[in-house]
């Protein structure tokens, strides 16, 4: 059996080419949004980053931060689903110490290989996943070691993965 690849393109993954898609990316556990790729979505779908923090707060609030692998599902529009994979252990402080956890990202892909396999899309079709070079940001990870995952995780499970590059 053949398994698709990564799909590279030049462009901006708030607006993906194909539908159905969900659009992943890489939040810090504690909250905080308004930076990276955050930003684009903010200016595509503010309700996203609301729910996002609302999500986050209500946790916090609880005594129990959201934990690392968690994915939250939000709806930008008809036939894009926005994920919030929370792969990041806070955010990089004054120690420069990268927050990104590699293992929290694929407890978050296989999270979202479930959902999208069985569950999530099933009444419009399973979308193609988008998403920026996840966690290699402000997160301070490496592709070389998040593509791996990507295609471990996504893609040899039949998932169709398309990467944006600015």
């Amino acid at each position: 059996m053949t398994y698709p690849t990564i799909r590279y393109v030049c462009g901006d993954a708030t607006f993906p080419h194909a539908v159905p898609a969900m659009i992943v990316h890489c939040c810090n556990h504690l909250g905080y949004w308004g930076a990276g790729f955050t930003n684009a979505l903010d200016r595509r779908w503010p309700h996203v980053g609301k729910a996002y923090k609302t999500w986050a707060r209500e946790a916090i609030d609880r005594g129990t931060p959201r934990m690392l692998g968690e994915v939250q599902y939000v709806e930008a529009e008809d036939d894009i689903t926005v994920a919030n994979l929370v792969g990041q252990d806070g955010i990089r402080g004054v120690n420069n110490i990268r927050p990104v956890r590699y293992a929290a990202l694929g407890e978050g892909f296989q999270m979202i290989a479930g959902v999208v396999i069985t569950r999530l899309f099933t009444r419009r079709g399973a979308p193609t996943l988008h998403m920026p070079r996840i966690g290699c940001g402000l997160a301070g990870g490496t592709w070389d070691k998040v593509e791996p995952l990507v295609q471990a995780y996504l893609c040899d499970r039949g998932i169709e993965v398309t990467v944006y590059d600015p």
